[in-house]
This record gives structure tokens, C-alpha cells and sequence, in this order.
């Protein structure tokens, strides 16, 4: 019979009438800042489903974008790439799908935009061009999700080898 662990404490009680099919964050409670790191994933995916969907496929269209990435002097084909990377990847964060690994690999997408594409802009993102500021933020939040892993409610959270003592 599944075991719902108390909070605090190591103990548990039998969980009467519940699947035997029910994950480990399922049957615990979650802590605040498993709730708050779950918080930045759900926040973080989001943000790079409505940037690679909404901006650039039903705004700029694909086309247009890598036209854009041309005029800035990245290729075109980086476009594709950028797309499909933050599409995929927003909607692994979202789900809770290796965290820390996703956040990882969007990181260089968005240090590319913060150092090739907005740096010479100035600091305000409202700046013609848009600043710099935001890319670099993101870049922060993608290496603290890294850090910090899947949090609360992930559907496949990544597991790191446990260090010998």
C-alpha cells in the first residue's frame, strides 16, 4: 500500500484506497521551495513557448526571423535551430522533463542573444533594438534552474547520483 510521508519527519501512514501507480511527488508534500523552483520552471518554460511560438512563428513567421538573425549577422539556419530549441524546450520546462539539463542547453541560445543581439542596445529593453537586460536575466534564471533542478509536480524529474560521503 502506498505511504504518505508526514511533514516533518521520516514516518509515514498508509494512504487508504490510493493506485500503487502514484510517483514519489504524488504522495508527498511538497515543500515551499520545491514549490518556488516549480514556480520558476512552470515561469521559465512559458516564457520561452510564448517567445519561440508566439514571437517568432506566428509574429516574424520563421522566414522572417531568420531574416533577422541575418540582418544582426547570425545565420539563418540558427533561426530553425533557435525556434525548435526554445519550443521544445519551454514545453520540457513546463512539463518537468530534465530541468536541469533543458535549462542548460537554452543557456548559450540566450547568452547569444544577450552578447551578439541586444548588447549594443543599451540597458532597457525598451531601447530600439531592445536592451540587453532581459536576455541577461533570462540567462540568470536558466543557470538557477539548473542549480536548483525540477522542483514540485515535475512529470520525469532528473535524478543526480547521490555522493559518497
Amino acid at each position: 500500500m502506498p505511504l504518505l510521508r508526514n511533514s516533518p519527519g521520516p514516518a509515514a501512514v498508509p494512504l487508504a484506497g490510493a493506485p500503487l501507480a502514484l510517483t514519489p511527488w504524488a504522495l508527498e508534500r511538497p515543500s515551499a521551495a520545491m514549490l518556488g523552483v516549480a514556480l520558476l520552471r512552470v515561469a521559465l518554460g512559458t516564457m520561452f513557448l510564448a517567445h519561440s511560438v508566439l514571437l517568432k512563428l506566428l509574429t516574424y513567421g520563421l522566414a522572417g526571423t531568420a531574416s533577422f538573425f541575418v540582418g544582426v549577422g547570425l545565420p539563418g539556419w540558427l533561426a530553425y535551430l533557435t525556434f525548435y530549441a526554445e519550443a521544445i524546450g519551454g514545453l520540457m520546462l513546463v512539463l518537468g522533463i530534465a530541468s536541469r539539463y533543458v535549462a542548460l542547453a537554452l543557456s548559450p541560445f540566450l547568452l547569444g542573444a544577450w552578447l551578439v543581439v541586444h548588447l549594443g542596445n543599451g540597458w532597457v529593453f525598451t531601447a530600439t533594438g531592445g536592451g540587453w537586460e532581459y536576455p541577461a536575466y533570462l540567462f540568470v534564471l536558466c543557470i538557477a534552474q539548473a542549480l536548483l533542478g525540477d522542483g514540485a509536480f515535475a512529470l520525469k524529474p532528473l535524478r543526480l547520483p547521490a555522493r559518497s560521503a
